[in-house]
């Protein structure tokens, strides 16, 4: 019994003993972890930086412009009658001189046979009254002849001669009105799609009693204008720039369709108008391009740039890193505490993918260009070095 109550109680003491040294043990490592996690300072966010690329720029200044047609013409008939043909596609290049439409000709044929009907009535007059008067004439000579019938005869004369005139100048009238039974275009362009189909009765423009008939419309496509307009301030650098050159209105231009980014296309400034419009406070302005591939087309918008003042340096940032700020931009900089530090910048026109700086940076700061969203004014990052990629179209 007792042996029995020595081995409970030593049971009892180890496994005291036990608990006491898990505990301690529990205890323990916990420390240790606690004071590892406080000894590990928080990671700092990640950002790429680099310095701004300083390129040779030229000034420069940008427009939306509008093309439109060098000519512009709705085609109409001088003649009425009934439409007989019609010699195009809706939408084709037609040249100079290319047939469109033909109106019946037989009324105008018919006039033309009775003008030259009158005509030789006329002549037959004119020779019968010529002769006339040369007798008439030789008999006075003679005495058997009176000065009132020479009067007379050379009254007929004059009259068959003003009815040959006339004659002549019907036959005129409806060679005109039988050559214009065939409309052909006035310059090589693009046409429209026909107003009216063959068969229908059109009013010309010669004697009509009712409002003439549009047949198409025709616009020429090369060269084709680029018109835009100038604010104030961008007119008076351009005019005092233009001063300063001594050169004459015809400068030239760059130009790009809306889906192109590259300026390949050149133009001539050609058009300024004489006065700013004082309801928008813009003066309109005109360029002509040339169009050889025909590609330019009559409404399409096209961006535009004038180019002024020598190249100048510059700094060049990606416009990603350009920040709007309400009614100003900022560009993240890191300092060399590794501080972020934000700078009010101002801007310039955009080359490619990057933006060209005015003022606010300098050549030796650090600009975020990746990370942004973890960059807060005044928070400390860790910026990794990078290098601003300068694409295509930078320069151009």
């Amino acid at each position: 019994m007792t042996q029995t109550r020595l081995l409970i109680g030593g049971a009892a003491g180890l496994g005291m003993a036990v608990a006491v040294i898990a505990t301690a043990w529990l205890a323990y490592s916990s420390s240790r972890s606690d004071a590892a996690v406080s000894a590990a300072p928080g990671a700092l966010p990640q950002v790429v930086v680099s310095k701004p690329l300083v390129r040779e720029v030229d000034s420069r200044l940008g427009f939306l412009g509008q093309l439109s047609a060098v000519e512009r013409v709705e085609l109409r008939a001088q003649v009425g009658g009934t439409l007989t043909g019609i010699y195009f596609k809706d939408g084709d290049i037609v040249r100079e001189g290319d047939l469109l439409f033909t109106i019946d000709p037989r009324p105008y044929e018919i006039r033309l046979a009775q003008a030259n009907a009158a005509l030789e009535r006329g002549t037959a007059q004119l020779a019968l009254a010529g002769r006339e008067l040369y007798r008439a004439q030789a008999l006075q000579r003679t005495a058997y002849g009176t000065e009132q019938n020479v009067d007379r005869r050379t009254a007929d004369q004059r009259d068959a001669q003003a009815t040959v005139d006339d004659a002549k100048a019907q036959i005129r009238d409806a060679q005109f009105d039988l050559e214009h039974c065939r409309i052909t275009a006035p310059f090589t362009g693009r046409i429209g799609t026909h107003l009216v189909s063959v068969g229908n009765l059109i009013a010309g423009s010669r004697a009509a009693t009712s409002p003439t008939t549009l047949l198409a419309t025709l616009v020429s496509l090369d060269p084709i204008y680029l018109d835009f307009d100038m604010s104030e301030s961008d007119f008076l650098t351009f005019s005092r720039d233009r001063a300063h050159r001594k050169e004459a209105l015809a400068d030239k231009v760059e130009i790009a369709l809306s889906d192109e980014t590259r300026f390949d296309r050149q133009g001539t400034l050609d058009f300024m108008d004489n006065a700013l419009d004082r309801s928008s406070g813009t003066i309109h302005a005109r360029a002509t391009v040339p169009n050889p591939d025909l590609l330019l087309t009559p409404g399409e918008f096209a961006r535009v740039r004038v180019l002024i003042g020598a190249p100048v340096q510059a700094l060049l940032v990606p416009d990603t890193a350009v920040l709007p700020d309400q009614s100003e931009h900022i560009v993240m900089t890191v300092a060399p505490n590794g501080t972020v530090v934000p700078k009010r910048v101002e801007l310039g026109d955009l080359r490619g993918s990057l933006r060209v700086i005015r003022s606010g940076l300098t050549p030796d700061d650090r600009v975020i260009i990746e990370g942004i969203p973890h960059a807060a004014p005044g928070a400390r990052v860790a910026p990794q070095e990078g290098a601003i990629r300068e694409a295509a179209g930078a320069q151009g």
